[in-house]
């Protein structure tokens, strides 16, 4: 196994010269430092990530909290943190802290121990033991989809009302004035809440009312769409089109629509939100509130490095969404 020494020697300077190299450290030349890591690449050289870390305290991983990982939606997001992650040498430890976020305090423990340099923590709610446990830890913490008013954790996230907001909007401009929702987790901050204000406010905006026996919630997955469906259906009211929290609900009430015989998009219209790979499969394609994904996890994780290289806070984010039109919603107004 190749050594530091090996290195050294090869180069033709000290061990203590490579490794001021490795550790990107001053006292030595450019030419040196060219030449150093030049032989490291013929070699085939790689550095010891523990023997590091006991040099410059830092290795180097990122730790990642998601509460859903089996979805499209933490799916799109690992692609941008670790291909940004890898790019600039951080390895990227993805913690799976459950629905109700019950190993998060377990997890957090875990990447103490680990000496993580950041976290990155995904669509969950900080609760005062969560901000505790942080707070602790005393590294870098950048969040995605979720906010709080402590300064020291910045986000990176869409506006979920605003976002909601111009979902119900374009369902008005098509001329629908009786508009359902399948909504989120009923409790949850962090997008659960703030999509149905948005969806509530545009209605009354455009002078309708909203009606809380149109709304149903879920958990963001396919089954629970297919049952607030049915559930809509059931209570008698006329809509003529939902916006449903999520892709995934989005394409269960259209399933259970269609068994029940109403054609999408003649007699109900359907839009959702995320735009996951799910939405342009489903038939018809489903119109629906883009969220750049990986574009959410690049910036997140980009951040996360800047603020754990050079000890500066960092400042909160909000990423643009946008209207994706495909076939799901039928316009009234003609």
């Amino acid at each position: 196994m190749l050594t530091i020494r090996d290195v050294a020697r090869e180069a033709g300077v000290s061990v203590a010269t490579v490794s001021r190299v490795l550790n990107g450290l001053a006292g030595y030349s450019d030419k040196t430092k060219r030449k150093v890591l030049q032989t490291i690449e013929e070699l085939g050289y790689h550095p010891n990530a523990v023997a590091r870390s006991l040099t410059n305290k830092r290795t180097r991983t990122i730790g990642v909290l998601f509460p859903m990982l089996s979805s499209e939606f933490a799916a799109g997001l690992l692609q941008g943190i670790e291909s940004y992650a890898h790019a600039c040498g951080y390895s990227v430890l993805v913690c799976n802290t459950d629905e109700d976020g019950k190993r998060t305090l377990d997890y957090l423990q875990t990447l103490r121990e680990k000496q993580a340099d950041g976290i990155l923590f995904v669509s969950e709610a900080l609760t005062e033991p969560y901000l505790a446990a942080l707070r602790r830890m005393d590294v870098p913490v950048v969040l995605i989809n979720s906010e709080t008013a402590d300064p020291r954790f910045p986000h990176v996230k869409v506006d979920d009302a605003q976002a909601a907001y111009d979902a119900a909007s374009y369902l008005i401009a098509q001329g629908h004035r009786d508009i359902a929702m399948i909504a989120g987790t009923e409790k949850d901050p962090v997008a659960g809440a703030p999509r149905v204000q948005g969806c509530r406010q545009a209605l009354l905006d455009h002078g309708l009312p909203w009606v809380p026996e149109r709304v149903v919630y879920g958990d963001f997955f396919y089954e629970s769409g297919a049952v607030a469906m049915r559930r809509l259906l059931e209570r008698g009211l006329p809509f003529t089109a939902v916006f449903a929290a999520s892709d995934e609900m989005a394409a269960g009430a259209m399933h259970h629509a269609l068994a029940a015989g109403i054609r999408v998009p003649e007699e109900l219209s359907v839009i959702g939100y995320d735009d996951i790979r799910l939405a342009r499969m489903v038939h018809p394609p489903l119109t629906t509130v883009h969220q750049p994904l990986a574009e959410l996890g690049r910036t997140a994780v980009e951040k996360l490095i800047a603020m754990a290289e050079t000890g500066q806070p960092g400042e909160s984010v909000r990423i643009a969404h946008r209207i994706v039109e495909r076939q799901s919603v039928r316009s009234l107004s003609t």
